[in-house]
């Protein structure tokens, strides 16, 4: 499962001392604790426990479950009988217990250098309370969902904390989804009310939200489900007195004529509502295993997951894995750069920082904008010592060399941090060399949306670092790889990987759809939960993620379906069928290569593949917007209609050796395919 000892070659040992402060300061220490939370669960996790508030106690097993599906429903259940509210734990707990009140809780810096804000633990505990007060107002409760789709400021952040308070269960959509998505997610989760804003600029592009939420209201409304009232937060258009109760300052860039939609029957402003609302509210308490979130994540079929996550454990498991994998310490200074509307924001800005009462940076830009030197900069500003980015980043600014970089001091970092995909060895070692000037460890982590939080991560001090691995698993974490017979695998070795039992922070179940959740995590190798990763281990013990096994595309860290962006190109009128598979791309990891075969009489033409492009913008997202589509007229099939992807994934990288293809029906198409590829320069 994990070494006897670490190994002593091919390993690099951060030059910065850490083991006088660490948590785990060596690898002995490391396996001790993690024998010990495999043998004695409940004595581990009930040492975590005993760091959080309780109205009651657990009665039953710490965690019980079944992975097994040939023996019952899959299921797990954490700490069943305890009630707690995770909003009191990561915030009153901090103020009135630990006496954080006057700590900073988050540096807000904005799309603008300059445009910033400093918010205490005190003030978002008064802000959380006003907007959990402001929902019951309109009627929310314990277990209602709430549909949230905002930008990176503090209200994003006091908005899901509101809905924890009150027991209701957020749903937030990522801010450069589509309207037809997050029509999609509103409609599945059935969600009572809607709280965005009026727009933010991601660099120097407006993205005009109140349109895109009120398009995706009218698409809800066209398919007969109706939400009741939208709550918007005033970002550009607010002016300074418009301020009062709220947490952001007005935006240097504010957009006075930005045209903003207006239905009084449904629509309300945040600030109205709040400036009347009393700053305290008592917390509902919910049981351990009470829903706190549903995020959507891409699925193999298309349609997006409701991936569901209870209260307690994921409080544990987001708060020990937060402390441990960062090295937490009261003076740290944190910045995580991913967006809340990714699970990495979700646990790793909002959650478990707040629950170890860390000072977090709250960013709303681009690691480019207004120059490539803007993350340094911010480092130096508010004395980074904690710093975690995904492998996208650290390739997009690799391109600009290391000038950049050492403009600014950067001495304050002790911890850099990678996560969304598999990171290459050559962005590893610049990330390591240049911006840590190989003082700082590197925690490559990883983990899914599913499983809350970190589960394959090196720890600081703990585990020697090898470029690109993840390493050894987390606490309470049981891997095994597997092959296609589902075998377990011993010594070196690649296949699936899997995960043998459950810890606390587990996804519970797909919202609405338990069927569907056995069916794509425990189906294929009963008594496991599959991740969907290929996997190899090396001599060593240590762990490399090998991407998705199935027809997923990682792409910028984002987890996307390939059916799904299939689904929005035959959408068109034009396309009879379509393919996608992904291709290596320097900066994002893998780019989409859509193969698109047009009906009778319908002639390829650039306008035609703006107007696809144009569609799945529409349909997804930017995010999604594929990088090349090539006309085929034939796809590569096997004699039962099935597509070949392999083969396409070899004609989009231009690679001659196709391996066995004595299943394909018409071996013609292959050349032909060959012939039409687009121009690929990366």
């Amino acid at each position: 499962m994990i070494p006897d000892k670490a190994p002593g070659e091919d390993v690099l040992h951060a030059s910065g001392d850490l083991k006088k402060e660490a948590h785990i300061p060596s690898f002995e220490k490391y396996k001790e604790l993690y024998i010990k939370s495999i043998e004695s669960p409940e004595e581990f996790w009930g040492d975590v426990a005993k760091e959080f508030f309780w109205k009651t106690k657990y009665t039953g097993k710490f965690l019980d479950y079944n992975f097994d599906v040939t023996k019952g429903e899959i299921f797990v259940k954490c700490m069943e009988g305890a009630t707690t509210n995770i909003c009191y734990n990561v915030l009153d707990r901090n103020v009135y217990e630990r006496k954080l009140g006057d700590k900073v809780a988050f540096y807000w810096e904005g799309n603008e250098p300059g445009d910033e804000k400093t918010v205490t633990y005190r003030e978002l505990l008064q802000q959380v309370c006003k907007f959990a007060n402001v929902l019951k107002s309109q009627g929310v409760k314990k277990g209602d969902r709430v549909s949230i789709y905002m930008p990176m400021v503090v209200e994003l952040v006091a908005a899901m904390l509101a809905c924890a308070r009150i027991g209701a269960v957020h749903s937030i959509v990522f801010a450069g989804f589509s309207a037809e998505s997050l029509c999609e997610r509103i409609i599945d989760s059935q969600c009572c009310i809607l709280i965005t804003a009026d727009g933010f600029y991601r660099g120097d592009k407006l993205i005009n939200l109140k349109l895109i939420a009120d398009e995706a209201l009218q698409k809800c409304r066209d398919k007969s489900f109706t939400v009741e009232k939208c709550i918007m937060l005033k970002h550009l258009t607010k002016e300074d007195e418009a301020l009062s109760g709220s947490l952001s300052p007005p935006v240097k860039r504010a957009c006075p004529d930005l045209q903003v939609p207006w239905n009084p029957e449904i629509d309300l402003c945040w600030h109205s509502l709040i400036g009347g609302a009393s700053e305290e509210c008592e917390p509902v308490w919910c049981d351990s295993e009470d829903p706190l979130f549903i995020l959507y994540t891409s699925g193999s079929t298309g349609k997006p997951k409701g991936v569901l996550h209870t209260v307690s454990g994921y409080m544990l498991y987001t708060a020990v894995t937060f402390k441990m994998v960062f090295d937490y310490h009261s003076d740290d200074v944190y910045w995580c750069t991913a967006d809340i509307g990714w699970i990495t924001g979700h646990s790793y800005i909002t959650y478990g920082p707040l629950a170890n009462g860390a000072t977090s940076v709250l960013f709303e830009g681009l690691p480019t904008y207004p120059d490539v030197s803007r993350m340094w900069e911010i480092v130096d500003k508010y004395h980074v010592s904690k710093f975690y980015t995904a492998p996208t980043a650290i390739r997009l600014l690799m391109k600009y060399g290391s000038e950049p970089v050492q403009k600014y001091k950067r001495t304050s970092l002790k911890i850099l941090g990678t996560v969304g995909e598999p990171i290459n060895p050559e962005a590893w070692l610049w990330y390591y060399s240049v911006v840590g000037e190989k003082k700082c460890p590197v925690v490559d982590t990883f983990w899914q949306t599913e499983t809350g939080g970190h589960v394959m991560t090196p720890l600081p001090a703990a585990t020697p670092m090898k470029p690109g691995s993840a390493t050894f698993p987390f606490f309470g974490v049981v891997p095994a790889i597997l092959n296609e017979s589902g075998e377990e695998l011993e010594g070196p070795s690649e296949g699936y990987l899997v995960f043998k039992q459950p810890w606390p922070g587990v996804m519970r179940t797909v919202y609405g759809n338990h069927e569907r959740f056995e069916t794509t995590y425990f189906k294929k190798f009963p008594g496991y939960y599959v991740t969907g990763d290929g996997c190899r281990r090396d001599k060593d013990g240590y762990y490399w993620i090998t991407g998705r096994i199935d027809d997923m595309l990682n792409m910028s860290g984002h987890l996307l379906s390939t059916a799904e962006v299939e689904s929005a190109l035959v959408e068109h009128e034009a396309v009879a069928e379509a393919a996608v598979v992904g291709r290596p791309h320097p900066v994002k990891g893998e780019s989409l290569y859509c193969f698109v075969t047009l009906n009778d009489g319908i002639n390829y033409s650039q306008k035609l593949e703006a107007e696809l492009k144009k569609q799945v913008r529409e349909k997804i997202g930017a995010i999604a917007t594929p990088d090349y589509i090539q006309n085929a007229p034939s796809l590569p099939k096997t004699r039962s209609g099935k597509i070949m992807r392999r083969v396409l994934r070899k004609i989009a990288c231009n690679e001659r050796d196709l391996g066995d293809v004595s299943t394909l029906a018409d071996n013609s198409v292959i050349e032909q395919l060959f012939e039409n590829r687009c121009c690929t320069a990366v």
